[in-house]
């Protein structure tokens, strides 16, 4: 008797979108259930080894580089494998969301790269997720030009050794693609993006001189970055792709993947390309693993912390040096300032302080760094040109002057910043906006002349919530209590009603945004991310 076929994938409470079936075809949707069954089951056991991990960190509030891969750090003879030539050169990245203008606008920014992100700078919605997939797959094949109907303009891609290259990032492990299930089971994000994207795209780069490349987000361990490691090798095997084509950039935006750079890299050294250094989500990832660990833990307000902050720089530093040691890029954090077309006085200050920030990363090793914005593109190419000349990139610079002890990474009390009466109120503003944001479907938004993504309210809501729970007093003589939190807030909502006025407010989704901050910023029980009951909400 022969076996049951596979069952195959149920789209769920979605409306039909136009030219969904060009994506979502029985062949890429039998692809995206194989990897459901064959790697699901290994994604929840890491989620919930994430859990035993942050229970073993909130009992001994420390953390250390790992005993039982000493013998990978120190083995100098391995490397990753070379870059191919169109991520050899990485000195400017550009960021953003999947929507048709904003593709044509970053392949034609003149960065090197392209981060075409189906993460935190894109809320979930079924549309974002499948057309998104549509918008790559028709710049790929040159037929993406469009007329914007509300302004008019024309948009075009530029010729094809003008554009940037493209590196696509799916979400990350935790989050759940509710309208694709498999007998009742949700796929995860990550896998239906990474599945659709690699499907209908990777012979298609390869023909173009590319090919499939990744940026892997929120990775906590060197097991999570074995498992994306697996999913590499079989689908290459399952589409008759060379092993190797694949190439994965790893973000160390948490606090325990930290201490295990070197193995992430070994994990993945056939298919790694780099490893980048954030801040927003690194910073939400120290305050979510060391919640309960004293005052010695809590942080300043957010913009106090920047990456000259010594448990920040040893962060930095200790990047450059593993991933120069291995043969890897080293890609530095985001310039997220949006120029503002009414002042000029503004922007001369911002600007000043994108290229202060991005000479710091050229000198100090960094071979490319990110920008959200493409007036920022030629700042930040000025600062690595400087540096690097004709060379494609500084990875024969091995940092061995860098020595970072496990201390060093997790000395958050180095800081003589403290919280503030003004940055409770930041975080509550920006909180607010950007989830009220998040949940019309938009994920990078502009908010007081900075590019927001859902790593902002992350740190916005864990900050409230550690500022509360570890009772800062405030400059002013407040202290922070949930009672103050739901004042400013309430506060807030009025001014933004007062802002946009009656109409626009009932338009919005304001109230539950409002209510949605405080659930997550409140609550004794710390939601693991935000975006996981806001996924609930979003439709």
């Amino acid at each position: 008797m022969s076996a049951p076929a596979p069952s195959s994938l149920a789209i769920v409470d979605a409306e039909p979108l136009p030219r969904q079936d060009e994506v979502l075809t029985p062949a890429a949707l039998a692809f995206v259930a194989e990897l459901h069954r064959r790697f699901t089951p290994r994604r929840d056991e890491l989620l919930a080894r994430r859990g035993e991990r942050r229970a073993e960190i909130a009992r001994t509030s420390t953390l250390d580089f790992l005993p039982e891969t000493a013998a990978i750090r120190a083995d100098d003879s391995w490397k990753v494998a070379p870059a191919p030539a169109a991520l050899n050169d990485r000195r400017v990245e550009i960021t953003g969301p999947t929507d048709r203008k904003m593709t044509i606008n970053a392949l034609n920014s003149g960065a090197k790269v392209w981060l075409a992100d189906f993460e935190d700078a894109s809320a979930p919605t079924w549309e974002n997720v499948v057309l998104g997939q549509l918008n790559l797959m028709d710049a790929y094949n040159r037929s993406i030009d469009f007329t914007d109907p509300k302004s008019g303009k024309a948009y075009a891609l530029r010729p094809a050794e003008e554009l940037a290259t493209v590196v696509t990032r799916p979400r990350g492990w935790h989050l759940d693609e509710r309208h694709l299930q498999l007998d009742g089971t949700p796929v995860p994000g990550a896998l239906v993006d990474f599945g659709l994207y690699f499907f209908h795209n990777a012979q298609r780069l390869i023909d173009l001189g590319k090919g499939p490349y990744f940026y892997l987000p929120k990775t906590e361990s060197h097991l999570e970055a074995r498992l994306w490691n697996d999913i590499f090798v079989f689908a290459q095997d399952e589409l008759g792709i060379p092993q190797g084509t694949v190439r994965a950039t790893v973000l160390i935006e948490t606090i325990t993947a930290a201490y295990e750079m070197e193995e992430i890299l070994y994990e993945l050294r056939d298919h790694a390309s780099g490893l980048n250094a954030g801040r927003w989500d690194y910073l939400f990832s120290i305050v979510k693993n060391f919640r309960d660990g004293g005052a010695k833990f809590v942080l300043p307000d957010r913009n106090a912390v920047t990456m000259t902050a010594p448990f920040m720089r040893a962060y930095t530093e200790l990047l450059v040096r593993t991933c120069h040691k291995r043969g890897a890029h080293a890609i530095g954090g985001m310039a997220a300032f949006i120029p503002s077309r009414r002042d000029a006085e503004v922007n001369k200050v911002a600007f000043e302080k994108v290229k202060a920030d991005k000479d710091r990363e050229a000198n100090d090793g960094f071979d490319g760094s990110w920008v959200a914005h493409p007036d920022l593109v030629p700042i930040a190419m000025a600062s690595f040109d400087a540096v690097l000349g004709e060379k494609p990139n500084q990875k024969e610079r091995l940092r061995e002057d860098v020595s970072v002890a496990a201390g060093d990474l997790i000395a958050i009390d180095t800081l003589h910043a403290k919280p503030t009466y003004d940055g409770l109120r930041n975080a509550v503003a920006v909180g607010i906006r950007y989830i009220e944001a998040w949940l019309r479907g938009m994920g990078a938004v502009a908010i007081f002349n900075l590019m927001e993504d859902a790593a902002t309210a992350e740190i916005s809501r864990s900050q409230i919530w550690q500022w509360i729970n570890a009772d800062v007093v405030f400059e002013n003589g407040e202290h922070a209590t949930a009672d103050l939190a739901r004042k400013v807030a309430a506060e807030e909502l009025a001014a933004i009603r007062e802002e946009i006025g009656a109409e626009a407010f009932a338009a919005g989704q304001w109230q539950e945004a409002h209510d949605l901050l405080l659930q997550v910023s409140l609550d004794q029980d710390y939601a693991d991310f935000l975006t996981l009951p806001a996924y609930e909400r979003l439709r």
